[in-house]
């Protein structure tokens, strides 16, 4: 009787090519799973606390946990304080390596930061628990990127990640990204590469021709984070760590796949059948999962489903979070049926702009310029009649050189608008001593950095409310939902004042909207 094995010799003839140890991971469940399919609204600082310690027992290489925009969605929509929620995923997850993504010189506004914002952004990051970044410069700017890596070893991160971040267009080239791949092999401030595919429009046949040339370039750890956005990254991943790609970036349970990255468990089965090791504790995880499963269940949240093959995505490179995005406000509006003419101004708009690589911020000022376009069209107007300050500021160069050229017409235009000129003087940059004298005199009082920081980035309409209403609620496993049915407006609003811990809610149907804001002690 001849022995039977689990896995089919052709597929562990894939694996034997393989020369660099066991598969590494990085979790990406609280961070781009929740903003990729939870709108970066669905986790509160109580579901990350919760989860965290059952994601640290998995052995991870690294949790990403926080961005720009998951920190200000906190402010905005939860109410929470984003160094609050840091300080208790950190405590929750003692001596694992957390890490924040940053795409430029951004943080929380859309605005430009100054280097002394950017700087004092970092080292509150830094000072709150958060001790690894990734760069994922919307520009491929190698000069930006090495700059930033050096404040945040400055500041105080001992990881850096810097980004090739991945796209199609008619300007972006292997050679780019191969010249950007050897700048950061040789800037001593960043630690690790790694191959950034924000829109998931890596293949596998791309993922054979360009990963052996970026690890031949590289010596340092080499990572990649794609979406599964069209159907393709789950199979993807298993090449990438048969050509020696030694990290990979991963969600687990409800927050992988559809518009997210693919699930730790279906990359476990699929290592396993190539006879690639990996490191994670496998009953950990399942633990890990359970927790998310359990805040998706109660919460109503929709998990991520594996997502059918689809090339539409290399046409409009719209992310899934932007486009889900983008759906709701046209639903929101009575416009929902535009949609598909929105997304082929996007294609448009992207190539007017000098293809500017579809992630944050650009790819919020791509879809909201075609919007724009759109709606302009429909009024009888010309294209770019309105233009967004985002976009205005783009063209001026706020944000950078472009790796395309921008289209002369668009730029004339921009020129031509008296808020260009407005936009323009507001690039002065002041020292941290000037930002704290302004805003002590502003408030009254003077500030620690953490209240300047917030101060600098925010609205007060934003933080008074956040600092009013105290420490976040621990996750209690109760349900957000009531199952019972709401026939009328006067028992909508009772059921809701029933539910536990929410302190603010808006619901739109059709033209009908309401807004309710619990109270705080302050406000009573």
């Amino acid at each position: 009787m001849t022995e039977t094995t689990s896995r089919a010799p052709h597929l562990t003839a894939l694996g034997t090519t393989r020369t660099r140890g066991p598969v590494r991971v990085v979790d990406t469940s609280l961070r781009d799973g929740n903003q990729s399919l939870w709108g970066a609204t669905g986790i509160t600082t109580g579901m990350a606390e919760a989860a965290a310690a059952g994601l640290a027992a998995v052995g991870f290489d690294a949790i990403d946990v926080t961005s720009s925009t998951h920190l200000s969605v906190g402010v905005k929509f939860h109410r929470e304080n984003p160094w609050e929620r840091l300080d208790r995923v950190s405590a929750a997850a003692p001596g694992v390596l957390l890490s924040a993504i940053t795409t430029g010189m951004r943080f929380m506004s859309w605005e430009r930061a100054t280097e002394p914002v950017m700087r004092l952004a970092l080292r509150m990051l830094a000072t709150h628990g958060v001790r690894r970044l990734q760069i994922a410069e919307p520009m491929n700017d190698r000069d930006a990127t090495c700059r930033v890596a050096r404040w945040a070893k400055d500041e105080g991160f001992t990881q850096v990640v810097a980004g090739v971040v991945f796209t199609e267009s008619p300007v972006h080239t292997d050679e780019r990204y191969l010249a950007n791949a050897l700048a950061y092999e040789a800037e001593p401030a960043i630690d690790r590469v790694y191959l950034k595919d924000p829109g998931g429009l890596l293949t596998v046949e791309r993922v054979r021709d360009l990963v052996p040339r970026l690890r031949a370039a590289v010596s340092k750890p080499l990572e990649l984070h794609s979406h599964t956005t069209t159907g393709a990254a789950s199979q993807l991943y298993v090449t990438a760590a048969a050509l020696d790609v030694d990290v990979l970036h991963t969600g687990l349970g409800p927050l992988s796949n559809g518009t997210a990255q693919p699930s730790l468990e279906h990359l476990l089965t699929n290592l396993d059948a190539v006879g690639i090791e990996i490191e994670a504790d496998r009953d950990a995880a399942t633990r890990a999962a359970a927790t998310l499963w359990d805040i998706a269940d109660t919460q109503g949240l929709p998990a991520g489903t594996p997502s059918e093959f689809d090339l539409g995505a290399h046409v409009h490179q719209v992310p899934g979070g932007m486009r889900g995005t983008l759906i709701r406000q046209l639903g929101e509006i009575g416009l929902a049926d535009r949609l598909p003419r929105v997304l082929e101004e996007c294609v448009r708009v992207r190539a007017e702009l000098g293809y500017p690589i579809m992630v944050t911020p650009f790819s919020q000022f791509v879809g909201s310029q075609a919007l724009m376009n759109v709606l302009a069209q429909d009024s009888g107007q010309d294209r770019y009649s309105r233009i967004p300050d985002e976009v205005v500021r783009f063209v001026l160069g706020h944000f950078g050189t472009p790796e395309g050229e921008i289209d002369p017409e668009v730029v004339s235009r921009v020129r031509d608008l008296p808020r260009a000129a407005e936009l323009d003087r507001e690039q002065e940059e002041r020292s941290l001593a000037e930002l704290h004298e302004i805003h002590a005199a502003r408030l009254g009082r003077r500030l620690s950095e953490e209240e300047l920081l917030l101060a600098i980035v925010l609205p007060e309409e934003q933080l008074a409310p956040m600092y009013a209403a105290g420490p976040a609620p621990r996750w209690s496993g109760a349900p957000r939902r009531r199952t019972t049915a709401v026939t009328d407006v006067v028992s909508f609003i009772d059921a809701v004042h029933e539910l536990p811990r929410w302190r603010s809610l808006r619901v739109w149907s059709g033209d009908a909207r309401i807004a309710l804001d619990r109270p705080t002690k302050e406000d009573r």
